[in-house]
Order: C-alpha cells, then structure tokens, then sequence
C-alpha cells in the first residue's frame, strides 16, 4: 500500500505541467508561512507567544478558532494575524445575501455575474479588515481583556504615537490579509488544489509539531520523577479512535445519495439530441464545516457576557446587585465549554445551522425548473413542484445524516480535553474544525491530482484510479 502511494507521488513529478503545478504550490504556502512569522513593528510579539504557550487557549473560543486558522500568526502578533478568515466571512456573507436577495440572486445566473459576485467580496473583505483590523489593534493596547490576566504590555509605541501605531497595524492587518486573498487565488488558478483551503489547512499543519511535542509528554514526560498519566493502553486507543474519526470523516465527506435523472429525446434547431440516464449527486454534509464554525463563534459570546456582568454588578457592594452577580456567575460556569449544558447547546445549534445552511444554499426549486427546461426528470416523479418536493424531502432526510455526524465529530476534542485531560493541541487533530478542513482539503487535492495522472494514464491513488464516495 505504502510502496503504491509513493510510486503514485513519483508518477506527479514525471508530468512536467503536474510537476509545475506541485512546485509552484508548495512555493506559495511557504511564503503564506511567513506572513504568520513576520511580526507588526511596535508590537512585543514574544510575550504574547509566551503567554499563549503557558495559557493553551480553548478551540471554541473566537480566539483558539482564529488562532488555528491563522497558523500562530495572531499569537506572534504578525502581519497575517487575521489571516484568511475576513475572506471567508466576506464570502459566506455573499453566498447568504444571494439566496435571499432577488438582485444578486439573478446575477449569479447572468453571464459575468460570479465575477461581479467575486468583485463585490473582495471589497467586503477589505471592510471586514479595517474593521476587524481596528478591533485587534486596540484589544493589543489592552490585552488582558480580550486574552486575559498575567500577560504584560504589547505596544511598544508611546501615548503620544498611539494613534500612528492604530493607523500602521490596521493597514498592515488589511494588507496582510489581502495578500493571503490573492495568493491562494493564484494556488487555484496556477497551482493544485483549492487555493484558500490550502491555505488554513498550512495553518493548522503549522500546529502539528506542538501537537508532536504534547503526545510525546503524555507518555514520556521531560522532567524526572513525574510519573507518565497514560500507558501504552490508552495510546492504542487513541490510534483505534483516531483511524476511526479518519475513516468517517471521508465517508461522510465523499457520501451522497445519487438521485436517478432521465433524459428525453429533443430537437433544438436541426440538431436531434438523444436522451440518456444520469444521476443528481446530493451530498450527506451538504454544508461541510459552517455549522461548526457558527456554532462556536455564537457560544462564544453568551458566556463572555455573562462573566463579565457577574464580575461588574458583584463589584458594586450592593447585596442585591451582589446576588444578581453570582446568578450571572454561575450561568456562566454552566456555559462554560466541557459542562453539560454547553455541550447540549453546542450540538443543538449545529443541527439547527446545518439545516439552515440547506434552506439558504440548495434551490430546488431552481434546479426542478433546470431540469423541467432541459426535458429532464427524475423516474417516478412529476416535473416541476413535484420533482421540487421530492429533492426537498430527501435532502432533508439525508441532512439529518450529516448534521449527526458533524455532532459527533465537534464534541469528541472538548471531551478529550475536558474529561480525559489530553492536552488541547492533541485533541484537536482527534476531530473538529481541524479533522474536516484537513480530510476535506487533501481529498479535493488528491482528486486534481488523479484527474491529471488518469489524463497521461498513470495510476491513480487508488486501485481503480478514482476516489468517490460509498455511501
């Protein structure tokens, strides 16, 4: 198997245009790397990075999702410390806009509409970035509310030149975040693989030493005397249950259900086109990993709030203010990520996120009128509304599916971290985030590369030189 897999990676390189492409990419990512390691002038970057490596910080917290993504760079206070995320946000603000807004809903099926679509992302990018830019620029002058207690001064600059170092960092954080934008346009367009992913997913490779380290400390402690907290039993069992989350993840991510879609027999013109048999490929986790990320920023705040108005009404020496407090206080505990509550809340909120990124992205009512237009119809099934129901009903039977599994996926790190006190930077590549954008990425990838290997009739990756889902 492994003797295959490394002659199929020799066979990449034996294709100049493959070859080119492989090169060009890896060259990319490695300058994406130094945006996370170039550091914003006047910014103390090494104590934040301490700080963060004392302080390991929770993955569903807006900040450990923000720190995972953008590779480390917002620990080190460096110029790519917001990373790719303003982008993603921009896009998937677009992609909401256009399922519920007629205008841009009709331009995306004009001819140029996804340019123009594209185009006006971009300039929502640069808005989230000054705005987000600012945002990080004044929680630097004050960390310890954003990241917390024991953790020293940032800005270097003086009072005076407070405003100059607010203008620089913004600008640098914007320009930063544009120039991930545009190199992983130019991974899409000259390289392999989807350009942006590939980009978060360097990010969270970039962690895969820490994680190294961490394990290693789980079994073979550095300082002498302290006994190790796990054996060699529990190892085999995290190796049994990481093989496992692998395998459901690219089960589930390859999974659809194939709907059977009959061809009649038209003129258009002079020319006779034939009918056929095809299928509508609907996919199981149709809405890949937004649920996870929505739930996680929303959790977020309800918690913050909570701590923070129980610390300001106990404050104030009122006994009644005081006793407000404490109820504010003990909710927050109770939100706190690893309690019940929290966990039952959290997986709620992906069901509920999951079926809503469905009603808001798949149109079956388009794709019924699609169909009608080009004399296609599924077996069994009326066209028009009738066909429209059915796409409705069984994407909704088939989500059910997929939001489960996704459940299962983004609980299994808060509960090895919390329950069995694995350290967080192993946990996460035991699901989550990291697992779906990792598996979801090399898959994609993997499959540019076969489609180039099975052009030159080389092997693929696997036997049959194809990857598909068996669902």
């Amino acid at each position: 198997m492994l003797a295959s897999i490394a002659n199929t990676f020799s066979n990449c390189f034996k294709i100049p245009e493959l070859k080119s492409r492989i090169l060009f990419t890896l060259l990319v990512l490695a300058i994406c790397r130094l945006a996370a390691v170039v550091r914003i002038p006047g910014l103390d970057g090494a104590v934040l990075a301490e700080f963060f490596s004392k302080h390991q910080q929770s993955g569903s917290s807006v900040l450990g999702m923000y720190s995972l993504f953008t590779g480390g760079a917002l620990e080190h206070c460096a110029i790519g410390a917001l990373g790719i995320m303003p982008y993603i946000s921009a896009t998937i603000i677009i992609q909401l806009l256009t399922a519920v807004v007629p205008r841009l809903s009709k331009l995306v099926r004009e001819e140029g509409g996804r340019t123009k679509i594209i185009q006006y992302g971009r300039y929502l990018t640069v808005a989230l970035c000054i705005g987000q830019g600012l945002f990080m620029a004044l929680q630097w002058e004050k960390p310890e509310g954003i990241f917390g207690q024991g953790i020293g001064q940032l800005v270097l600059y003086k009072d005076s030149q407070i405003w100059l170092y607010r203008i620089q960092t913004v600008l640098m954080l914007t320009t930063g975040t544009m120039l991930l934008m545009w190199l992983g346009e130019q991974i899409t367009e000259r390289g392999i693989g989807n350009g942006v992913s590939l980009v978060i997913t360097i990010g969270i490779l970039a962690r895969l030493p820490q994680a190294v380290v961490s394990l290693k400390d789980m079994f073979f402690p550095g300082v002498s005397g302290i006994e190790a907290k796990f054996n060699l039993g529990h190892a085999a069992a995290l190796l049994l249950l990481l093989a496992g989350v692998i395998a459901g993840v690219i089960a589930i991510t390859q999974a659809q259900r194939k709907v059977p879609v009959q061809y009649a027999q038209r003129a258009v013109g002079r020319k006779l086109y034939s009918g056929g048999t095809s299928f509508m490929p609907l996919r199981v986790n149709y809405s890949g990993v937004m649920p996870i990320i929505f739930a996680q920023a929303i959790l977020m705040f309800p918690q913050k709030f909570f701590l923070f108005a129980g610390n300001s009404l106990a404050g104030m020496g009122s006994p009644a203010f005081k006793l407000i407090g404490d109820f504010f206080t003990r909710s927050a505990r109770l939100l706190a990520e690893g309690a019940l509550l929290y966990i039952l809340i959290y997986s709620l909120m992906i069901l509920f996120f999951s079926y809503f990124w469905v009603a808001t992205q798949f149109n079956e009512l388009q794709i019924a009128d699609d169909l009608k237009k080009n004399g296609g119809y599924i077996p069994g099934v009326r066209p028009g509304q009738a066909t429209s129901d059915y796409l409705h009903n069984a994407m909704h039977r088939i989500t059910l599916a997929g939001a489960i599994f996704l459940t299962i996926i983004a609980i299994i790190p808060i509960i090895l971290a919390r329950e069995l006190q694995i350290p967080y930077p192993v946990a996460t590549f035991f699901g989550g985030t990291s697992m779906l954008i990792l598996v979801g990425v090399m898959l994609d990838t993997m499959r540019q590369m076969e489609s180039h290997l099975l052009m030159r009739h080389y092997d693929g990756f696997l036997k049959k030189g194809k990857i598909r889902g068996r669902f």
